[in-house]
């Protein structure tokens, strides 16, 4: 099953579709957030003159990943949305402005994936119970395209338990880890030959009790007599890519494992027992790493899959390089 191209991810949609629901979870939560500058109170006759403002439009941030308070997995990136673009010019100058700091040092760096979206991610996983802080100081901060920052943007979170799921599509497997200690292994059903899954490793962009997936809004079929035509809600969805890529429990594969069905449409399919309690295991940001498909590695903007470029690669986006977070 999967859901229709669209926000963060960029990939073909090989999954089914989410009806209704933003790209990005849906409603404002995940808005950037920060306090608005204050204004200057009423100069004395002996103040200073106010500095001149920069002129032109403001540079605005439409949402910063993962939202403040917020508890999440260890390959989880920042991921910094701008609403106009970024010139190539400006960005080291804009990547200064966004401070990460950590309750423990750790190094890593920025990356653009096209001129709106830049990601903060470690070189290495994060350490499991760190503090992270970022702080966007975009305050006259020039975008290179005749834009300036208007305000600070400040989120805060936690890095929780470091949990695992490692898919064997061949060996229709999934084995789940919790802080370097096996828990489980359940059988899957992963795509077909016509529809294969991602390889690669994929952060969970979010999860849902119930998503409702159609093969026609992804392409796939709007014939009903098509046996690759579905119109279906099924239950306990885990998120993985933003072209559609769920695990979850599916009707028309109800006990997979060593092949029981055909395959599914690029998603990762569990018994109804096991997606219940892998939905309960896993959080955003908790890395889902798939082998063993004929089918490339995810493109690492198609959801949060940050981790399937190798560091250098990862180098080659950054405009200031690699750099340790501050202490928080």
């Amino acid at each position: 099953m999967g859901r229709r191209k669209g926000g963060i991810g960029s990939a073909l949609v090989m999954c089914a579709v989410l009806v209704g629901v933003s790209a990005c979870g849906g409603g404002g939560s995940d808005k950037a957030g920060g306090d608005d500058a204050k204004a200057p109170g009423k100069p004395g006759a002996s103040a200073s003159p106010s500095p001149k403002k920069p002129a032109g439009p403001p540079m605005l941030l439409e949402t910063i990943t993962p939202q403040t308070g917020t508890t999440v997995g260890v390959a989880m990136p920042i991921s910094v949305v701008f609403t106009n673009p970024v010139a190539a010019k400006a960005r080291a100058t804009v990547e200064k402005h966004m401070k990460v700091s950590a309750s423990q040092p750790v190094a890593g760096a920025w990356h653009w994936f096209g001129d709106k979206r830049a990601d903060w991610r470690p070189k290495a996983y994060w350490p499991s119970g760190t503090k992270v802080k970022i702080d966007a100081d975009m305050k006259d901060v020039a975008n290179g395209n005749g834009r300036y920052g208007v305000r600070n943007y400040t989120h805060t979170f936690t890095i929780g338990d470091d949990v695992r799921a490692d898919v064997s599509v061949t060996g229709h497997t999934m084995k789940v880890s919790r802080n370097g200690r096996a828990t489980r292994t359940l059988s899957i059903n992963a795509g077909s030959a016509q529809y294969p899954t991602w390889n690669g490793t994929m952060a969970v962009i979010d999860k849902q009790e119930k998503v409702h997936m159609t093969s026609c809004s992804v392409g796939i079929s709007c014939d009903k007599g098509s046996p690759n035509y579905y119109d279906l809600t099924l239950p306990w969805d885990v998120h993985l890519t933003q072209s559609g890529t769920y695990v979850h429990y599916s009707t028309g594969d109800p006990t997979p494992g060593g092949g029981s069905a055909r395959g599914s449409h690029g998603c990762v399919h569990l018994s109804m027992s096991d997606a219940k309690w892998f939905y309960g295991q896993v959080k955003q940001g908790d890395p889902i790493t798939i082998s063993g498909s004929s089918r490339a590695k995810a493109s690492p903007d198609n959801g949060y899959a940050d981790f399937n470029l190798g560091w250098d690669e990862w180098l080659a986006g950054s405009a200031s390089g690699e750099g340790t977070t501050a202490t928080l």
